[in-house]
């Protein structure tokens, strides 16, 4: 995850025209993937796997998450299907201590309860 082009937002989103020089990952833009991954943390039992993987003690996938920032701004905000939970998981997860307690049934359970209460999922 210590990738140079990992220092700025993906150049291109689904409002541009792609450019044929971006790489492709699977088919997929950097944008693409992006989002896919971010929308998954809207998902506490997805958090509570990744800790289960010990992911959430790496500070490459720390740094990773801290990059992924980007997505607060209101050019990338509209593209996410869960703005509210999405965005309250990534602030959460800059914190060391919600990375360790998320391995908490309880604290996935009663984390996917506001998620419920608050429309996301």
């Amino acid at each position: 995850m210590a990738d140079t082009t990992m220092n700025s937002p993906p150049k291109s989103h689904p409002s541009h025209t792609t450019d044929p020089s971006e790489p492709l990952y699977g088919g997929y833009t950097r944008f693409e993937l992006e989002l896919e991954f971010i929308t998954l943390l809207s998902s506490p039992l997805y958090l509570n796997h990744l800790a289960s993987l010990k992911l959430l003690q790496s500070p490459d996938f720390i740094a990773y998450l801290a990059y992924l920032q980007y997505w607060t701004r209101p050019e990338y905000i509209k593209y996410l299907r869960y703005p509210g939970p999405t965005l309250k998981a990534l602030e959460l997860l800059q914190e060391e201590r919600f990375r360790r307690e998320i391995l908490r049934p309880d604290v996935v359970g009663a984390w996917g309860g506001v998620l419920v209460e608050g429309g996301g999922g």
